[in-house]
């Protein structure tokens, strides 16, 4: 791999991370594009890594809020009398939910990952494009779902008394989480989804997709850890490093600019890409 191979991997996943488009899906086209056929996936992982960097840094104090709580959990100590702006955690109990949330939500995407991985075999690129045509369709259902769901008298009263992240809404998210795991479909796509067909909180929907990626990034990442003395030497050490860093600097942007289009409720658009994209791969890359 070149080092310019190298920063061009690095800026799509640092792109394609955060908005709905699905970067390993993005990769694996790029990667076939390229004839990098051959790449082992801790490279991929490593890029993930990169832009799991960027989640922390972005949300490191709503991170840090979740963290105390638990610590204050664990020891048994009280909780402060005041609340908190972070709507994860702004009550100790809302905290807790979410802590307790957060390891559903990664338990049941960490199962559904192990058993694709072992029982769906290799696929070919057009079922990445057919994936990316799934993203596109589940972020305009979405749309439409929440459009007819949000001036529900019977939904802003759920949402007002919603404590954090409820077991139900974990379970669905971290299964619409496990689907992203796929690709051609959008991990942050998916899982922004799931929260909304679960009726989670437009304010806080997008802040847990987020945060609970990084114990999925995490796990993918331990358990990719028995190809790395293959890496540096199939492709290696100077674009390692440029796709990483590119990855990290990009992706710092392009989870600014997600989460200005989420607030929005304007996910939906991107399906004005992914659909022309799936259809074409489908057709051209077969």
């Amino acid at each position: 791999m070149t080092v310019l191979q190298g920063f061009l991997l690095g800026l799509l996943q640092g792109i394609a991370e955060f908005l709905p488009i699905s970067s390993s899906g993005h990769l694996a086209l790029v990667q076939h594009l390229f004839g990098l056929t051959d790449l082992p996936l801790l490279f991929d992982v490593i890029l993930h890594l990169a832009t799991l960097l960027a989640v922390i840094l972005f949300f490191w104090k709503k991170i840090w809020e979740l963290l105390k709580v638990f610590g204050r959990w664990i020891a048994r100590r009280p909780a402060p009398a005041e609340t908190s702006d972070n709507l994860l955690c702004k009550t100790e109990k809302a905290g807790r939910n979410t802590i307790i949330a957060i390891i559903i939500t990664t338990a049941i995407t960490g199962i559904l990952g192990i058993v694709s991985s072992k029982l769906i075999p290799e696929l070919p690129i057009t079922f990445t494009c057919g994936g990316f045509i799934v993203t596109a369709c589940l972020l305009v259902f979405s749309h439409f779902y929440e459009k007819k769901n949000l001036n529900s008298v019977k939904n802003q009263e759920n949402q007002k008394k919603q404590e954090g992240i409820s077991i139900p809404q974990a379970i669905l998210i971290g299964i619409m989480q496990g689907i992203g795991t796929l690709q051609g479909i959008s991990r942050s796509g998916s899982t922004v989804t799931g929260a909304l067909f679960g009726k989670v909180d437009r304010k806080i929907a997008g802040d847990y997709s987020f945060i609970v990626s990084i114990p999925a990034i995490l796990g993918a990442f331990i358990l990719e850890l028995k190809d790395l003395d293959k890496l540096t030497g199939s492709i290696g050490l100077l674009p390692l490093i440029v796709g990483f860093i590119t990855a990290f600097t990009v992706g710092y942007g392009a989870l600014w600019l997600f989460m200005g289009i989420f607030k929005k409720g304007k996910l939906h658009w991107f399906s004005l890409y992914l659909i022309p994209l799936g259809i074409l791969g489908i057709i051209f890359l077969r």
